[in-house]
């Protein structure tokens, strides 16, 4: 139920040619308060309901509860989400012992792409492909839930 997560620029869109799977997300939030978020995802055909704690001193590693739904569950819960719905497409692309996941944002986050990892130790070495830059752990305007009520293309 820990999740540990490293969130980076992207520089170029390399990634893609390497990518093991490529997904649509569309998600809202029913609750985007900073100290717990309360999301509905649709991921291709499948719901997932998730509530996430709030972030440690560095921003790596939080409290994560995710289950699946039923897709028709999750279609329904959409409409009742906090205005900002997120809409972008997920690529999982394996690098080392580990896996990149890179979202492309469209809408109103248009032009913004972010790889995260997930690591099992806050200090473990992972592999930093040429296609990733600066490290945006813990900067909070890059969390899907502030873009969700503050855009990117508002920056």
């Amino acid at each position: 139920m820990q999740e540990i997560e490293r969130k980076f620029l992207v520089l170029s869109d390399d990634f893609k040619s390497r990518a093991a799977t490529k997904n649509r997300i569309v998600q809202g939030y029913l609750n985007s308060h900073p100290e717990r978020t309360v999301r509905v995802r649709i991921k291709g055909e499948k719901g997932f309901l998730t509530i996430k704690g709030k972030g440690n001193e560095s921003g790596t590693t939080r409290l994560e509860w995710e289950k699946e739904i039923a897709l028709t569950d999750a279609e329904q819960l959409l409409p009742l989400c906090e205005k900002g719905i997120i809409d972008k497409i997920r690529y999982e692309v394996p690098v080392g012992k580990h896996t990149y996941e890179i979202d492309v944002f469209s809408g109103d986050n248009e032009g913004l792409i972010i790889a995260e990892i997930e690591l099992s130790s806050e200090d473990e070495a992972f592999e930093k492909p040429i296609w990733v830059g600066n490290e945006v752990t813990g900067e909070e305007n890059y969390y899907n839930a502030y873009l969700s009520n503050r855009p990117f293309n508002t920056w």
